[in-house]
């Protein structure tokens, strides 16, 4: 009888009842809050699902999961005659998220979806997502007020460009002991777009202006589409270095779009490859969120800063979209402006979804793409800018 008795009092002081901690447990609840929203209310469920299936996977106590026994990436557990192969499953496809591999693919992917037809159709589109990086450099300086580190402050202001790829390779460069953090809020805000945007539409524009029907946009010709991914990356890789491993990979993948003749490489971009990367590079960021280790008060920070970033970015680009409805006369809905930040396709639905509201008849969707596909390029020139004057 005793020898059962220890036995199942084995079982349970290795269970995983038995080592859980409060820490975790709020963590698992934070995941079933992300499941819920993105399978009941579908907020971008390709993004909180993987993430949100990770933060479970991550806050399983004794699974281990995460283990990182030889230090490939954390020296501060290392246990002694470990191999490679005795670290956490996922630890090692973490290691695509910590060299930048996964950021850099799938920024390949989206430059094979994305169209910069809009943009070029409408070149003041570069100026709007420009300023919808406004929220990047307000976070910086109030981050360094809160007492980060410039590296540290620089990793987190770059949540504001609503780019998680780039927020990713920003932190894992500059502060990777915040990685976990940095890029589950921006990918979590990202994904909560619907929510976060328009409130700040309604707030900062009014009803005429929401109104405003924009004119279709002229045809651009193959050539351009053609020639704008090469001159674009050149100019920014000799300006700013630091940026051409993001643009490189974007204009790379554009180019595979647009060139008509490699349309197997684009289809691969776009679909099987981008879908592998997505799983893996969500599911990982999803497991650096141990709650042990998560729920600090420099998190909290953390998430907070991030959603002021974002907040600041959405109302430059809605800003500079009223200075231009009234350069322009009126032709302008000042509702793409909040397009600006570099969440595609995302923030430019949202766009045209809230015009549709005031105006039925109005199709903001393809004026809006400009200024979305104009952020993208702008989180990651921002981002170049950042690593050049932080860089270590």
């Amino acid at each position: 009888m005793d020898f059962i008795v220890e036995i199942l009092k084995g079982i349970w002081e290795s269970s995983g009842l038995a080592l859980l901690q409060w820490q975790n447990a709020v963590m698992i609840l934070v995941s079933f809050v992300f499941l819920y929203l993105a399978i009941v209310k579908k907020f971008e469920p390709l993004l909180l699902v993987p993430i949100a299936f990770g933060i479970l996977l991550a806050n399983m106590p004794g699974a281990g999961l995460m283990d990182d026994p030889t230090g490939l990436m954390d020296t501060s557990n290392i246990v002694e005659g470990a191999h490679w192969y005795d670290s956490g499953v996922l630890r090692l496809i973490y290691a695509g998220v910590k060299s930048s591999i996964f950021p850099c693919l799938i920024f390949l992917g989206i430059g094979a979806m994305t169209d910069f037809g809009p943009l070029l159709a409408n070149p003041v589109s570069l100026l709007l997502g420009a300023a919808a990086q406004l929220g990047i450099y307000i976070a910086f300086v109030v981050a360094i007020l809160l007492g980060f580190t410039p590296q540290e402050a620089a990793s987190i202001a770059i949540i504001g460009g609503a780019d998680g790829p780039t927020a990713i390779l920003v932190a894992s460069k500059l502060a990777g002991h915040l990685l976990g953090p940095i890029a589950l809020a921006a990918y979590s805000y990202m994904a909560l777009i619907p929510l976060i945007q328009p409130p700040l539409m309604k707030l900062l524009t009014t009803e005429k202006e929401r109104k405003v029907e924009m004119k279709q946009l002229r045809t651009v010709s193959k050539t351009e589409k053609i020639i704008f991914p090469i001159v674009v990356f050149v100019v920014v890789a000799f300006l700013i270095p630091d940026a051409a491993p993001l643009i490189g990979m974007l204009m790379f993948g554009n180019l595979l779009k647009v060139c008509g003749v490699t349309d197997r490489l684009s289809d691969t971009a776009q679909n099987a490859l981008t879908n592998i990367v997505t799983i893996m590079l969500g599911v990982t960021v999803g497991a650096t969120t141990n709650g042990t280790e998560f729920l600090k008060f420099d998190t909290i920070k953390i998430v907070f800063l991030g959603l002021a970033a974002f907040c600041f970015s959405t109302i430059g680009g809605l800003l500079f979209g009223k200075l231009l409805y009234l350069v322009t006369g009126g032709k302008i809905n000042p509702l793409i402006g909040s397009a600006g930040v570099s969440a595609v396709p995302m923030a430019a639905r949202v766009s045209q979804t809230e015009g549709r509201k005031y105006n039925p008849t109005n199709f903001l969707l393809m004026h809006a793409m400009g200024p979305n596909v104009a952020g993208v390029i702008g989180s990651a020139v921002a981002a170049g800018f950042l690593l050049m004057m932080f860089g270590k």
